[in-house]
């Protein structure tokens, strides 16, 4: 696998993996009434994710790349699990929210981190990262009150329960380091796919959608591949404390391009929106500066 050792070189790279997750929201708007085809979209972008993830692995490893399977164990199993609930969770947060408030709750993904990893891996959380949640959660009660519509707040819902789903994978790459990440991925893109799968011939529903919406469900999940190998790539030569502001690049990114006008879908945040991703900002940028002076504690990475 291609390793940046320099740094410098290093977080561009991890930059540039951030802004590409943060189109995502943009291809979503940009689809025909993807609240109506979920299952096809999940069983587009989860098929895309396995396909391209184990092509990755047979240039970089070889014919033996199917060994990494044998290796994945429950922790594998589990991370994958959660890395597909939260792909799931997106689709149903962005079609009936809007998509600030999707990528605000993902943005609160370290915390429910560090909250699972207290539980479960008996990691201490110091008193300044105690001050981050509490900032985060004020951010996210602020956000729900302001969604209080039936759709609105059921979008909510979901994106907390994506942001949870992708802090249970990540939690699980703790529990056993040596469970390869990249093949754990793949296993969240078989695991849509599977569910979608059994949904969509549960419901006598075609597989395909439009030629049109196929298209930008596969463009999504190609996405979501390039920026984990870049991510992945880059990531070796910076702390993981550090890591923690690329969450932040792709939720401002994705807020931006929704509400760029020259992309046509000019989605402006709710006042409470606003304010409660200000508090978010904050808790983050926060928790990003006590993570530089003290790494013992839960990033993401």
């Amino acid at each position: 696998m291609i390793e940046i050792k320099n740094d410098k070189l290093a977080v561009p790279v991890v930059l540039f993996a951030g802004i590409l997750w943060s189109f995502g929201p943009l291809v979503v708007r940009y689809m025909d009434q993807p609240e109506l085809v979920p299952w096809q979209y999940i069983f587009g972008r989860g098929l895309t994710i396995f396909i391209i993830l184990n092509l990755y692995l047979f240039f970089e490893e070889g014919i033996a790349f199917y060994k990494n399977y044998l290796k994945i164990g429950v922790s594998g199993i589990i991370g994958g699990i959660g890395l597909g609930i939260a792909m799931i969770s997106f689709i149903y947060s962005i079609t009936n929210t809007s998509a600030a408030i999707t990528l605000l709750c993902l943005a609160a993904m370290p915390f429910f981190t560090a909250l699972l990893g207290f539980l479960f891996l008996r990691e201490r959380i110091s008193l300044n990262v105690w001050i981050a949640i509490i900032l985060a959660t004020a951010g996210i009660i602020i956000i729900a009150l302001g969604n209080t519509g039936k759709a609105s707040l059921l979008g909510f819902v979901f994106g907390m329960t994506s942001s949870i789903g992708f802090s249970i994978f990540s939690v699980t790459l703790r529990w056993r380091k040596e469970t390869p990440k990249f093949t754990t991925v793949a296993v969240s893109g078989l695991f849509c796919f599977i569910i979608a799968s059994i949904f969509i011939l549960s419901k006598d529903q075609l597989f395909f959608s439009t030629s049109y919406n196929g298209t930008l469900f596969s463009l999504h999940g190609v996405l979501v591949c390039f920026g984990l190998i870049l991510y992945s790539i880059g990531s070796r030569a910076i702390p993981a404390a550090e890591l923690t502001l690329l969450s932040l690049t792709e939720v401002i990114g994705g807020i931006f391009w929704v509400w760029l006008p020259i992309f046509g879908i000019n989605e402006i945040p709710s006042t409470n929106t606003i304010i409660g991703g200000f508090f978010l900002f904050i808790s983050i940028t926060y928790y990003s500066l006590v993570m530089r002076t003290n790494r013992r504690f839960i990033a993401l990475n």
